[in-house]
């Protein structure tokens, strides 16, 4: 049976495949209700376009959460400003301006992708 690709990382050349992003998603899925995710919550999801971001848009779905996209090359007053508008408390990221932005907001809950699933060669 073919694999079928989902994505193919520009800047690697990594394939994800169908059933890797299932995969992966299942298990994010289950780390972001142990961190406290529940059904309608508001997740910010602030990662460069790549393979991570597919998966956590997945996972944050199938939690029962409603993704909140930040795009990750936004200046630090956009992304305060975004992270405030949004009114969340849970946010999906590894960019330190989002990270730092998100400091004086209602996140209470941050996670990068190195927390939800384990990283495959």
């Amino acid at each position: 049976m073919d694999e079928r690709i989902v994505m193919v990382d520009s800047g690697t050349g990594l394939k994800l495949t169908e059933e890797q992003l299932d995969e992966r998603s299942a298990v994010a899925a289950v780390q972001l209700r142990r961190s406290g995710v529940r059904a309608g919550d508001t997740v910010l999801i602030c990662l460069p376009v790549g393979p991570d971001l597919l998966v956590a848009t997945d996972a944050v779905i199938a939690a029962g959460g409603v993704v909140w996209p930040l795009p990750a090359h936004l200046d630090a007053a956009e992304l305060r400003r975004r992270i405030l508008d949004s009114g969340a408390r849970v946010m999906i990221s590894n960019v330190r301006e989002a990270l730092d932005a998100a400091e004086e907001s209602r996140v209470r809950i941050v996670v990068s992708m190195a927390d939800l699933v384990p990283r495959h060669p």
